[in-house]
């Protein structure tokens, strides 16, 4: 079968909401990933313990230096010997960077991409995150609202299992929550201290896609609770954590709507001139070089924000000569991504006769409230902080020496550390973009990316600052030995959260996507991966893909079923 009623491109985090709420619509569904097949049971080494490993499931250095020298040390701690598999191999996926700039483009090419490996932190955007471009002119109005969304936020979360408090904070909405993680009893105490000396600041539980009380629609998908085991970067074959794999997936395939085709590398979308819609893709097969072309009545980019905006730049043809659906000439521009580098760290006393068990997915976060409680700042818009306080171990550096007396050492009562990292928001500029090489392509023929991205002076600042609040804070904690590196804002990409190279708008002079991310110069035309984005916020963007993907292949649906497209 070659024609279908809607084409999804790409598997992962939008790409599976987009094909099970199509699915379960009644379409015909096929979903196009360019990588091969993961199969949990197969794939998933979250129960290879690590001690059973060469040189306990490190990677070789040569190996990294020829294959990995991106992504290794972009997520050292999620590329192993066991999980390398996940990740692609730079010396084959190459691409450049202008002159003076750095981009390190982290990905894998398999089934689900990276809802396998993702850090699974899942915040709405708020009320303020919406507005913010139009407030400061900074970018586009966003076509939309809080109040547009919300519901969909509510969809996503019940279907997904995402843990956390309800907190009443205006710019961080409360969402559908299953139960929380209880923070340590070092991260209460820092809770009371840091909103003690700043009114207005904010410490809950992370909130992150771990079911902890799993509901009958997942149990009925094979999921079960978050084992508290901290294997994800392996996968979870216990299906505790959202991924494609183990939640929209098999919620596609079992509609018998859904068809997946693995090592199919989208080259292009046909236009046709005359209905002015798409009509389906043209494919090559990574193995085998052989190409094919599958029709659709929809088409839904969800190759993930660089990937789509090449698949549109080469999509080329007369009546858009630049580019598919690119008439606002914004198609690779303005690519934004978090940035973070403030990092603090200290000691808290009073709890070295206290230890924890088990191995959270999430421990504290500190709210944004710079711009929103706290108004006398030097920079725009904000950032929040991640975090835990946690029990260092005796065996960690405490203690030397090896065997049994070392290893029952790591489990000893002893010190605590409070750490918290800053995630801020970079903010739209359409200078920062990704176009094609002229002249160099991959192995498949297709046009390798360039970047040209750089920070501005406004998120260098922001960092500084927010490395300051952070060393505060842990002093008013009353931390010793409070540790802060310089912030380094040198890699645009390493926070793997790319976004708004296809920007939603208002105005289609200005803007790639309306607000329901369908095409303003193609109406059959949808993108729902992290290229609508308009502004990047400072909360982790997945749940947000996810609700905008599930509302608008409903809305594609909708129009579909009354024949408008």
């Amino acid at each position: 079968m070659t024609d279908f009623d809607a084409i999804v491109v790409g598997s992962g985090m939008s790409g599976g909401w987009s094909a099970k709420e199509l699915a379960e619509r009644g379409l015909k569904v096929l979903v196009l990933e360019r990588g091969s097949e993961i199969v949990p049971e197969r794939d998933f080494t979250d129960q290879v313990p690590p001690w059973k490993q060469p040189n306990l499931d490190r990677i070789a250095q040569d190996e990294v230096s020829k294959h990995y020298y991106k992504q290794y040390p972009g997520v050292s701690y999620a590329v192993k010997e066991t999980t390398k598999h996940l990740w692609v191999k730079d010396d084959e996926h190459p691409y450049e960077e202008a002159e003076g700039t750095r981009y390190d483009w982290l990905r894998g090419y398999h089934t689900g991409g990276r809802s396998i490996m993702w850090a699974r932190q899942s915040y709405r955007l708020g009320p303020q995150d919406f507005e913010a471009n139009k407030l400061d002119g900074h970018g586009v109005d966003w076509p939309v609202r809080y109040e547009d969304i919300s519901k969909w936020y509510d969809h996503v979360e019940t279907f997904a299992g995402i843990s956390g408090s309800r907190d009443g904070l205006s710019q961080l909405p409360d969402g559908q929550f299953q139960p929380a993680f209880d923070l340590t009893c070092a991260e209460k105490e820092f809770k009371a201290r840091v909103e003690t000396r700043f009114p207005g600041r904010n410490v809950i539980p992370a909130r992150v896609a771990h079911i902890t009380k799993a509901t009958e629609e997942q149990k009925s998908l094979g999921r079960t609770n978050c084992q508290v085991r901290n294997r994800c970067q392996h996968g979870c074959t216990f299906k505790a954590y959202f991924s494609s794999n183990n939640a929209t997936l098999p919620a596609a395939m079992r509609t018998d709507n859904c068809t997946v085709i693995h090592n199919a590398i989208v080259k292009s979308v046909e236009y046709d001139p005359e209905t002015k819609r798409v009509t389906g893709v043209n494919v090559v097969d990574s193995k085998t070089n052989e190409t094919f072309f599958y029709s659709s009545k929809i088409i839904f980019l969800n190759a993930s924000a660089i990937a789509t905006a090449m698949i549109l730049m080469q999509s080329k043809s007369e009546a858009f000569p630049n580019g598919l659906a690119n008439s606002s000439d914004q198609v690779g521009r303005n690519l934004m991504d978090h940035v973070s580098g403030a990092n603090a760290r200290g000691l808290i006393s009073g709890f070295e006769n206290k230890t924890i068990f088990g191995r959270r997915p999430g421990g504290i976060y500190i709210p944004r409230y710079a711009n929103i409680t706290e108004n006398d700042k030097p920079y725009l818009r904000g950032f929040g902080f991640q975090g835990t306080a946690v029990p260092v171990g005796n065996g960690r550096g405490q203690t030397a020496g090896i065997g049994k007396d070392f290893k029952e050492s790591h489990g000893t009562p002893g010190p605590w550390q409070v750490g918290i990292s800053a995630f801020g928001e970079q903010l739209p500029n359409p200078n920062n973009r990704v176009t094609l090489h002229p002249s160099k392509t991959d192995k498949w023929g297709n046009p390798i990316a360039v970047f040209n991205v750089k920070f501005s002076d406004n998120e260098h600042t922001m960092l500084q600052e927010a490395r300051k609040d952070a060393i505060a804070m842990l002093e008013a904690a009353g931390c010793t030995n409070v540790n802060a590196a310089p912030v380094d804002l040198t890699a645009p990409g390493n926070r793997i959260h790319e976004m708004g190279s296809a920007r939603m708008g208002r105005d289609p002079a200005t803007s790639v996507l309306n607000g329901c991310n369908q095409a303003h110069d193609i109406p059959n035309l949808f993108v729902t991966d992290g290229a609508f984005m308009t502004s990047a916020a400072c909360q982790n963007p997945s749940l947000s893909y996810m609700a905008f993907s599930a509302r608008a292949a409903n809305y594609a649906a909708d129009l579909l079923a009354a024949g408008d497209l």
